[in-house]
């Protein structure tokens, strides 16, 4: 295949790294046409992702990667081994949707040597784009935040039951960050009080949030799934609803705020989880 996707790449002047890796809709021609009906309606895209973070915090570094991850999970396991032993999820390169659908027309799935080629052409340099960025900004700060962001529709009987809360963060159970990030972050949450927040619940951090979160070596990662009620209209064409976003995007911009307030400020230099 000839295609290849090169992530985008902000360089900011902060300790704070977003991560999104599930907002791209591009899609190669040659495994578009091998989608059935319910593949190319990409129904399950973090849809707006980078414009309910946009401008939140303007010196912070982000990182998108462009293609769909009907294509190829940015946040799956590159060995493909499941973060959720026992219960429904999507693969590094899925074959269904989240409502369990398959999304290719019958005998069209990749084989194994396709899905290492996407994982090389698509999923590495995401990831090669991350690390990199990571280590600069702990190289300039001496501490370095991953913040992942996501979005996800609020009812998938498939993958978890009843209506997601609004705020679902994941910290591999505080393993992947000190636990001021987590506090930080579940206390701004937790502020609006109209709206439902957990942690460590059905999304605990996906691969992303688990590979990078190091405390002990100054690089904390946190994963923050957001229900798509919350900013947008969670059906085709799935519109951006701006009221609802800019409630939602002051809570987002009060927890990155205050995580780089608090790098900055020296005070997770030395901070480490609870083991």
């Amino acid at each position: 295949m000839t295609y290849s996707f090169s992530p985008l790449i902000k360089k900011g002047d902060s300790p704070i790294v977003l991560a999104q890796p599930h907002g791209g809709t591009d899609v190669p021609l040659s495994i578009w046409d091998r989608f059935n009906s319910v593949g190319q309606a990409l129904a399950d895209t973090d849809w707006h992702i980078n414009r309910l973070y946009d401008g939140l915090l303007e010196n912070a570094s982000v990182i998108q990667t462009p293609v769909h991850r009907y294509v190829v999970d940015a946040n799956r396991d590159p060995a493909d081994v499941s973060l959720y032993p026992g219960q429904n999820t999507t693969t590094l390169c899925p074959l269904t949707d989240f409502d369990g659908r398959p999304i290719y027309r019958d005998g069209q799935e990749p084989s194994e040597d396709e899905i290492e080629e996407r994982r090389a052409k698509c999923h590495a340099p995401y990831h090669e784009a991350i690390a990199e960025e990571l280590e600069r900004v702990r190289q300039k700060f001496g501490v370095a935040v991953l913040y992942d962001c996501h979005s996800i529709r609020s009812n998938i009987p498939f993958l978890f039951e009843g209506e997601l809360p609004v705020f679902n963060i994941g910290t591999n159970v505080g393993q992947t960050c000190a636990p001021m990030i987590e506090q930080i972050t579940v206390d701004a949450c937790r502020a609006d009080t109209s709206v439902e927040t957990v942690v460590n619940a059905r999304f605990k951090g996906g691969w992303t949030t688990r590979h990078y979160g190091t405390p002990e070596t100054g690089i904390h990662a946190i994963q923050m799934e957001t229900a798509q009620r919350a900013y947008m209209f969670e059906q085709s064409p799935w519109a951006y609803a701006p009221e609802h976003a800019n409630k939602t995007r002051a809570t987002l911009k009060s927890i990155l705020s205050q995580l780089e307030a608090q790098a900055l400020a020296g005070a997770l230099s030395s901070a480490s989880p609870d083991r």
